[in-house]
């Protein structure tokens, strides 16, 4: 496959800025991969798709505050740090991107907060934008982390083009995010309420939570047109004995293995075997998945209407089938469907 396949026009009105009023009443594109039949739905209405013992796999990830502005030493030039990962605990150690990066030198002074309460030090260049930073600042690390996340604000994607609000604080979050780590939302998860969550769980579907920090690996954009050349950004990943078992015993009584995102999708196929059983794992995954691709373990995709060009609908067309998800997308380009991480939802079954 060539990355301009994956081309097409959106208009910029239909990415969507803020979130539905309420979780569960996006609306619900259902795709039928056996007919090619599509169904506009309500995403509440995913009750009517599974039954019980169905299994639905969920990311628990939590996204932090990961933007930070701050001013540079000496010139006072403003700074956007967007936090990767901690690299080194003790010694107060991130990785971080910095905006605008040519202005930044191993050894300078970063001053963050009002009173300039939080001080970091450059100490290397690991690429042309990415730095690690070193924080100055003595106390115990719980009360060092607090202090720095006070000073950031919620990594909404930059294509919604605005500032960020309260209400993103709980809704750039899924019900069910505990493990922190990820500077990405898994956006197909933040469409389950709690009531859709109970309603399912009355109705017997089974719930396998894994964890998948999401870097920005996924917005990166891809500047090889043969894919077989593109190399992924890696992401930690944590599948549990737990999860591993329910979602066996889905496989085992051939019930429905539904992935609720592509983070999820990209991870369960990354630790397979080769009769369709999940695997324990922890570690970094680069999968980088595009059509054609057989899928092992999951039987459904629950997942958002993406960007041109991403791979995230890479990996949509990969499990819906190219054409049937490219003609998808243009029904919802005419049905004014809202695309992005604040936008609606497609199932595919």
């Amino acid at each position: 496959m060539k990355l301009s396949t994956f081309k097409f026009n959106l208009p910029p009105e239909l990415i969507a800025k803020f979130p539905a009023p309420n979780r569960d009443e996006s609306k619900l594109m259902v795709i039928h991969r056996q007919t090619g039949e599509i169904e506009h739905k309500i995403f509440k209405d995913i009750l009517q798709y599974f039954d019980d013992k169905d299994t639905f796999v969920f990311n628990d990830t939590m996204v932090f505050p990961a933007r930070l502005y701050g001013n540079k030493e000496k010139t006072g030039a403003k700074i956007e740090v967007f936090l990767l990962r901690e690299l080194n605990e003790e010694l107060r150690l991130w990785d971080v991107l910095v905006d605008p990066a040519r202005k930044i030198r191993i050894g300078n002074k970063l001053y963050f907060g009002d009173d300039d309460s939080m001080v970091a030090e450059v100490i290397d260049n690991t690429t042309s934008r990415g730095r690690t930073l070193r924080f100055l600042y003595d106390g115990p690390h719980e009360e060092f982390k607090s202090a720095l996340y006070a000073l950031g604000e919620m990594p909404i994607p930059t294509y919604m083009e605005r500032d960020v609000v309260p209400e993103d604080t709980e809704r750039y979050q899924t019900i069910f995010a505990k493990n922190e780590g990820a500077v990405i939302a898994p956006a197909a998860g933040l469409h389950f309420s709690r009531e859709l969550m109970k309603r399912l769980e009355i109705k017997g579907c089974e719930f396998a939570f894994v964890t998948i920090h999401s870097g920005l690996g996924n917005f990166r954009d891809i500047d090889v047109e043969d894919l077989t050349k593109h190399k992924m950004d890696s992401e930690q990943a944590v599948i549990g004995p737990e999860a591993v078992a329910i979602v066996n015993k889905a496989k085992d009584t051939n019930k429905q293995v539904c992935s609720v995102g592509t983070s999820v999708i990209r991870a369960i196929e990354s630790t397979v075997t080769s009769g369709g059983h999940l695997k324990e794992f922890e570690g970094w995954t680069n999968k980088f998945i595009f059509p054609p691709y057989d899928f092992l373990v999951a039987t459904s995709l629950v997942t958002n209407f993406h960007m041109p060009l991403s791979i995230m609908l890479m990996q949509t067309t990969a499990f819906g089938g190219f054409d049937l998800i490219m003609e998808a997308y243009k029904l919802a380009i005419a049905e004014k469907y809202r695309f992005g991480a604040y936008g609606d939802a497609m199932l595919i079954i």
